[in-house]
């Protein structure tokens, strides 16, 4: 009888493997793969999962949380990316992952339900050497591991009724093999907190070491929701890291910033520091009387 269970599910796989076995040799080309399913099934054990399956060049694993799931995701990357042996023709392999947090039924040492196959969407959705993730398990990750995540996308996924956001997880920041040194670290810091409120409407939004990612467009998923024939539907989001705040724009139309007693800024595809206090326009310059024109102030306590 199977058991109801919520779990981080997590499928990797290597890219590109037919090309493996065009120019190693079937022989070669599986010993390769065997090393990465190694790197995997190893990632998976030492983070506390449960490899449940592999098929060909993929693994299948589960996790109790989803902290335990991107710790093995990064790991796997890492270690593909640097395994001296893992090249073809110069060029290194390399993986991609999805992951899901979600209810699943767990028999027979199997599981089901429709949170497998969202993760195993998330795994079709990433290129090479990306992890790629919804926010149902980045609701369930310590704040360090939420501060490495960035929304890049929406996406309609069968059975979900809807769109849906996908999100990158940044597996390369800062090249650490855990997130347990930058924890110490910020307890060491002694500057002062800091947090950033946005207003839109009669609505207010906080970003601060809690809450360290807010992701605005006119997609229903984002934190912000904002509505206008301009605005794309991941159009930039704001994050916080290192005491200060960046927004960062991936729309068609750009974003303009206003920082009082400073000259106009307009970026698109790019990044700016947000500090003091002015008016941000997704896709046109903001106006103070328009309901599309986001607010916001940086506060020091």
């Amino acid at each position: 009888m199977g058991k109801d269970i919520e779990l981080a599910i997590l499928f990797a796989d290597v890219v590109g493997s037919t090309r493996l076995f065009e120019a190693m040799g079937d022989l070669r080309a599986r010993d390769m793969i065997s090393t990465c399913i190694d790197v995997m099934r190893d990632a998976t054990e030492q983070h506390h999962g449960t490899v449940i399956k592999t098929i060909g060049d993929e693994v299948m694993s589960t996790f109790p949380s989803a902290d335990d799931a991107l710790n093995a995701a990064g790991q796997m990357q890492r270690q593909i990316a640097a395994h001296t042996e893992l090249k073809v023709e110069g060029i290194p392999v390399a993986i991609r992952i999805g992951c899901h947090f979600g209810p699943v039924v767990l028999e027979s040492r199997d599981v089901f339900g429709a949170s497998v196959h969202t993760a195993n969407r998330m795994t079709s959705q990433a290129k090479a050497g990306q992890i790629i993730t919804t926010a149902a398990l980045i609701e369930r990750l310590s704040p360090e591991w939420r501060a490495s995540v960035r929304q890049i996308d929406v996406a309609t996924i069968r059975g979900q009724g809807g769109e849906i956001a996908l999100y990158e997880v940044l597996w390369q920041t800062e090249d650490v093999t855990s997130m347990l040194p930058s924890i110490a670290l910020s307890a060491r810091d002694t500057r002062r907190a800091r947090r950033l409120r946005l207003t839109l409407h009669d609505r207010e939004y906080v970003l601060d070491e809690s809450r360290p990612l807010v992701v605005i467009g006119r997609a229903e998923d984002n934190d912000v929701v904002v509505r206008g024939n301009l605005i794309s539907r991941l159009h930039a989001r704001i994050e916080f890291n290192r005491n200060r705040f960046t927004l960062t724009d991936q729309s068609t139309n750009g974003t303009f910033v206003q920082i009082n007693g400073e000259e106009e800024s307009f970026i698109r595809r790019d990044s700016m520091p947000i500090k003091g206090a002015g008016l941000i326009g997704l896709g046109r310059i903001p106006d103070r009387d328009s309901p599309l024109t986001i607010r916001f102030v940086c506060e020091e306590d």
